[in-house]
């Protein structure tokens, strides 16, 4: 690991606080849209399924640059988020406004299928109980669906650490700003003489990449007991 410079440990710990924060904001609405996708009944589901979908089937730099347009200091947004002193076009808060985004649809997926695999008849019973919707969804359903829950989580963190094409494209490789880990890596590629620092690299990415392999593993065990009432 003497390859690598301080700018490179910089951008491990951006990386590890993008994805992080584009986990935690992203969690809750990805919940919410999983859950109107596998349980609800309205005209525009269909808009709200490419909606999530689009992100993974667009070109990341396609994504990035929408979210330049919307975002950025002179688009519609951004320009009114700037006025509360709000910024995301070419500072961290934009990498992980991007990340989030790209790891939007891997978070839904396994939830929605896992809100899907919950027994309907069991939501049933809590209403003739007298439980209302927000008790049932807390206390039945996202209990229930906890090994989605987190293995969404974890896709998600994971995908948002690897992200490049729509952050780079959003917020550039600014050095202690918004560099992260696969842009370091991208820049050591391009830079002749910069092999065994690009090496290094690909290591540190890789150990994070099975770790967080190995969380969600974890995780995924320890709530998939906690929804069957066993002890952890």
């Amino acid at each position: 690991m003497s390859a690598l410079t301080p700018e490179d440990f910089g951008a491990v710990l951006l990386s590890l606080r993008v994805a992080l924060v584009a986990t935690v904001v992203g969690l809750p609405i990805a919940v919410a849209a999983a859950m109107a996708q596998a349980r609800g009944r309205f005209p525009l589901r269909v808009v709200l399924d490419a909606a999530v979908t689009l992100p993974l089937v667009l070109p990341p730099v396609a994504t990035g640059y929408v979210l330049l347009l919307l975002f950025g200091r002179r688009g519609p947004i951004g320009e009114q988020l700037e006025r509360l002193g709000v910024v995301f076009a070419f500072d961290w808060t934009g990498a992980a406004l991007a990340a989030g985004v790209m790891a939007f649809p891997l978070m839904v997926r396994p939830i929605r299928l896992a809100i899907e695999s919950v027994d309907v008849e069991v939501d049933e019973v809590a209403r003739t109980l007298g439980a209302g919707a927000v008790v049932r969804f807390f206390r039945v359903t996202l209990p229930m669906a906890g090994p989605g829950v987190a293995g969404g989580a974890i896709l998600g963190f994971a995908k948002a650490l690897g992200e490049f094409g729509a952050t780079i494209t959003f917020v550039a490789a600014i050095p202690g700003e918004t560099l992260t880990l696969p842009a370091a890596i991208y820049n050591a590629t391009q830079a002749p003489g910069s092999e065994s620092r690009a090496a290094a690299l690909c290591v540190v990415a890789g150990i994070i990449a099975i770790a967080a392999v190995l969380l969600s593993d974890g995780v995924g065990r320890w709530a998939g007991r906690a929804a069957r009432g066993e002890r952890p």
